[in-house]
């Protein structure tokens, strides 16, 4: 299974919420808590292309996105599929 990583940062809904698919899904996720260290939100923007809102998502090497794009993916039926990805 592809490692996830998800930067968050506290009292975030979206970040919850992508948490808690992954949860559902039993993936195991490397968050890092980006919204008041500088140095980790400076690697979450340059990793994201320049995106700066929260959470960013990545699997693997592949940049999700948000939350939003996140669920579409799962809706697609395509999230599962990328994190059975070797």
């Amino acid at each position: 299974m592809q490692p996830v990583t998800i930067y968050t940062t506290a009292f975030c809904p979206y970040c919850v919420r992508a948490l808690k698919l992954f949860r559902q899904k039993n993936v195991a996720i490397k968050e890092i808590a980006a919204g008041f260290n500088a140095k980790a939100k400076a690697e979450m923007i340059q990793r994201a292309n320049g995106r700066r809102t929260f959470p960013q998502i990545f699997v693997g090497e592949t940049h999700v996105g948000g939350c939003d794009e996140l669920m579409a993916l799962d809706a697609s039926g395509k999230l599962d599929p990328l994190l059975a990805a070797n």
